[in-house]
């Protein structure tokens, strides 16, 4: 097990290597505390490389979607970019239409972290930021450490401590781009399982409204594993909004078995399989349907060729009184931890 600094670039970009004594190696850089590469080994004993990405820390200082980082202070879309809070009208960045998504035009995955790697966590690095008050019109100065951590038993770990001087809003995750086969090509191959029965009901915007609906037996449904493209052509208006593919936010049961995964994904071509594990509420599957190959990636990132599951609070809570609320109050610690672990299925 390692955890070291492997380079600065041109650009002042740090970054990090974290790994373990199985072959788990991840690549994490201070510019948006992103994951860079994720090596796993696969059925023959092989590295692969299982996020989309650029080939060095400098790319993702381009466009790009999120690609693979630290989201916030708010992930998903704030309808009409603003929110009420003790009151108080907010207006945020629009970046989405007249949304807010993702923090805004400046979130987290653009900004330089500061990372440190503790001398008591020997396999993890701590990366913090210091979000002043009224960045992209959000309230309070908000002090933020994520810590990436792999462990003997192959899990990769992030976690989210943040405190804020004032009442404000906040749901992080992180917005990995995976790809079990290793490829790029195509994940509706993927055979995916969600231990969810109702997804938050979104409108042609792709934003909350705070409805809900019970998806066993739809197309949405994972409750029985299935590959990912099974059910993706059948006609519905929700795929419709989501650009043909899967881009909705399932809800996890609160008395569900915090020991068992709350999804896994599996390519059956490396063996690699991917078992979620989080405090979350929800988590959000996307496959991948705003990407069309243009970007200058390490490998071609096309329509559908990656997947998404970003563990997070409900969307749009700001917004949705029936929803639970996302408040971060003054002086409160936020804490959140997701796994992802590692296994192979021969």
């Amino acid at each position: 097990m390692s955890a070291e600094k492997i380079s600065v670039g041109k650009t002042g970009i740090e970054t990090y290597s974290i790994s373990n004594d199985n072959g788990i190696k991840a690549e994490i850089i201070t510019y948006g505390a992103r994951l860079h590469r994720l090596f796993v080994p696969d059925k023959k004993g092989n590295p692969v490389d299982i996020l989309a990405g650029f080939d060095t820390a400098e790319g993702y200082k381009g466009e790009n979607p999120y690609f693979n980082a630290v989201i916030g202070r708010v992930a998903n879309r704030i309808g009409n970019a603003e929110f009420t809070l003790n009151g108080k009208y907010y207006k945020l960045a629009e970046n989405d239409g007249k949304n807010c998504l993702h923090g805004g035009k400046e979130g987290f995955d653009r900004k330089i972290f500061t990372a440190n790697l503790p001398c008591n966590k020997p396999n993890t690095v701590e990366l913090s930021y210091v979000s002043p008050d009224g960045e992209e019109g959000f309230p309070g100065k908000l002090s933020l450490t994520v810590s990436y951590t792999i462990t003997d038993d192959n899990a990769l770990k992030i976690s989210y401590k943040a405190v804020s001087d004032a009442d404000t809003v906040f749901n992080p995750t992180n917005h990995a781009y995976f790809n079990l086969d290793g490829d790029f090509m195509s994940v509706l191959d993927h055979e995916l399982f969600i231990d969810s029965d109702t997804i938050t009901v979104s409108d042609e915007n792709l934003i909350c409204t705070g409805e809900t609906v019970n998806v066993k037996n739809t197309p949405f449904d994972f409750t029985v594993p299935k590959p990912i493209g099974k059910d993706i052509k059948i006609p519905h208006v929700y795929f419709d909004n989501a650009r043909g593919g899967y881009d909705f936010n399932y809800v996890l049961d609160k008395s569900r078995n915090k020991k068992l995964p709350v999804a896994y994904a599996l390519s059956h071509k490396t063996g690699i399989k991917m078992e979620v594990y989080t405090d979350c509420p929800c988590i959000q599957l996307y496959t991948g349907n705003f990407l069309d190959g243009t970007l200058p990636c390490r490998r071609s990132c096309g329509y559908q060729s990656t997947l998404c599951l970003e563990t997070q609070s409900f969307p749009n809570a700001c917004n949705v009184s029936s929803f639970p609320s996302t408040v971060l109050k003054k002086g409160e610690e936020f804490f959140s931890e997701t796994a992802y672990v590692f296994s192979i299925e021969k």
